[in-house]
């Protein structure tokens, strides 16, 4: 529709309507900077799992990872946190024969606390008789549930 004033307009009024578009044009400019520096950005989520069973005195523990592609939602927990305990459940299970372990994961956007956790968490089985067994991220990752 502005195209339309322009090429009809007389001169003053053609000079007026530019006016205005560069006006309207300098307003959606600043709205957009302002709305893409405002966003928030996701950090990055850590996580690391740990198996232990009744049965068996090895604990499993893997090693801190990145979850891709995910954000912690508006109250702090990790979506579908179930379903990354069992892809780890599923690992022990399938891949090192092992069933019947109970698995969790533990999980944070600070990767130093989730560092001071794990070590928590292994000190505690290793005060017990347990045997702690790593497993390293070229033998079992993460991946992001299906949505």
């Amino acid at each position: 529709m502005a195209g339309f004033f322009i090429i009809f307009a007389p001169l003053n009024n053609q000079k007026e309507v530019m006016k205005h578009i560069k006006i309207v044009f300098a307003v959606m400019l600043v709205f957009t900077l302002c709305t893409a520096f405002t966003m928030k950005s996701h950090k990055p989520v850590y996580a690391f799992g740990v198996a232990a069973s009744f049965n068996d005195s090895v604990v499993y523990c893997t090693e801190i990872q990145v979850l891709d592609s995910t954000a912690l939602d508006k109250n702090g927990f990790l979506p579908k946190r179930d379903l990354y305990s069992y892809q780890l459940k599923n690992y022990l299970e399938y891949d090192l024969k092992k069933p019947d372990y109970t698995c969790m994961i533990y999980f944070s956007e600070n990767k130093k606390k989730l560092e001071k956790e794990a070590v928590k968490v292994k000190a505690k089985y290793k005060k017990s008789t347990m045997v702690l067994q790593a497993i390293t991220s070229d033998k079992f990752s993460f991946k992001k549930p299906e949505e």
